[in-house]
């Protein structure tokens, strides 16, 4: 012990940036690592930040600088083998025995690099690299380790950007129990990153279907749902237009169905009454086929031109008709997992919509049809089931 505290006292006698502590003494020490970083707030002022890591989750807690050497004292003592730290031109290497002997390994290097880095402002992603995380691993965002593979940085963010978006939503209330439905889920490892965000993270008991035409990709995703463990979520063989569920829908997801499945898939969850809308549409078709200006011919001049407007005013009808059905409705930017162009994100939650705000948004739909001569499958639907 004595050993240990001497060790532990050389190395924060240098502003250490970086700690990590690794090698557990046994099974039954709750982390598998904790990292120790030095950060600045907003005022300028120094303080740690204690990261610990369990296979699925990650605790934080913020310390003092003075509170360090003590602080390291507590976590390492008899619970781990090893702890590597670097102030900005040392590195350090500290490695205890089985009999307890303590080594502790200095060297001389430049670690700036690792200091500017660790003073950036870093984004807080709630799928933190160090989380055990199965679908990243098997979609190979993240090694085995739970460390992101730097080829895959991109994919990793993209992922951390749909669930924040889902987050946002979901932190507004208590949540306990939810059922989610995720309308041609394909053979994505999405549908699993959200099992588990929402059951891990989130503590949210769940039950999730995710839908889709293809039986082989069916078969496979709730033989990968059963390897992870995954109880409350599996995957049944259905088209979007005509699925029939009975009980009560939380949560509607939706993403890059293809053309008007989209409509069938907003439709659906409206007629649910569900409290949550996430879709991302895609190959909006429809209203480039319809378009015919009365006034604005110059918008259908070039093709690309009204390719991309068509696809926009989609979107557009689409909000405005969530919102006369009730929804308090948001379009997002949204950067598609497969890497394909920027895209919209439809986020809608059910709300207390007035009715001249009801009537705003469908004058605004009926305004643009009568321009454009268009005729748009979701306000068919929802005007056949007498829903607006």
């Amino acid at each position: 012990m004595e050993e240990l505290i001497k060790a532990i006292k050389e190395i924060v006698a240098e502003e250490v940036i970086k700690i990590v502590i690794s090698n557990k003494l046994n099974k039954d020490v709750e982390y598998n690592k904790i990292n120790v970083v030095l950060k600045i707030n907003n005022k300028d002022k120094k303080y740690y930040q204690v990261e610990k890591f369990t296979d699925k989750q990650v605790f934080h807690e913020n310390i003092e600088v003075n509170e360090l050497e003590k602080t390291l004292n507590n976590l390492v003592n008899n619970k781990y083998k090893q702890l590597s730290a670097w102030s900005s031109n040392t590195t350090f290497d500290l490695k205890i025995s089985k009999k307890g002997k303590v080594f502790l390994g200095k060297k001389k290097s430049n670690n700036e690099n690792l200091f500017n880095k660790s003073h950036n402002k870093e984004k807080n992603y709630i799928l933190k690299e160090g989380m055990i995380i199965e679908p990243l691993i098997d979609l190979g965002v993240f090694t085995k380790e739970g460390k992101v593979i730097n080829s895959k940085y991109d994919k990793y963010k993209q992922i951390n950007r749909f669930i924040e978006i889902i987050d946002d939503e979901i932190k507004k209330n208590n949540y306990e129990e939810l059922t989610i439905l995720d309308f041609g889920c394909g053979k994505s490892y999405l549908t699993f990153v959200l099992y588990y965000y929402f059951v891990e993270i989130k503590n949210i008991k769940v039950k999730m279907i995710g839908l889709d035409l293809k039986a082989d990709v069916i078969k496979k995703c709730n033989e990968i749902a059963k390897r992870y463990k995954y109880d409350n979520l599996h995957f049944e063989l259905g088209d979007i237009n005509g699925y029939k569920y009975e009980n009560k829908v939380d949560m509607v997801i939706t993403l890059h169905a293809c053309d008007t499945a989209t409509d069938y898939a907003l439709y659906n969850a409206i007629k649910w009454k569900a409290k949550m809308i996430f879709s991302v549409p895609c190959c909006q078709h429809e209203f480039n086929t319809q378009m015919k200006p009365e006034s604005l011919s110059i918008i259908s001049k070039y093709g690309i031109i009204q390719e991309r407007i068509s696809a926009l005013m989609t979107d557009s009808v689409r909000g405005n008709l969530l919102e006369a059905s009730g929804y308090k409705t948001q379009l997002l930017e949204f950067i598609d997992i497969a890497h394909s162009p920027k895209n919209i994100l439809i986020r809608a939650s059910k709300a207390n919509i007035s009715k001249d705000k009801k009537e705003k948004a469908l004058n605004e739909v009926d305004t643009l049809i009568r321009e454009f001569n268009f005729k748009p499958t979701l306000l068919d639907l929802l005007k056949n089931d007498k829903l607006i």
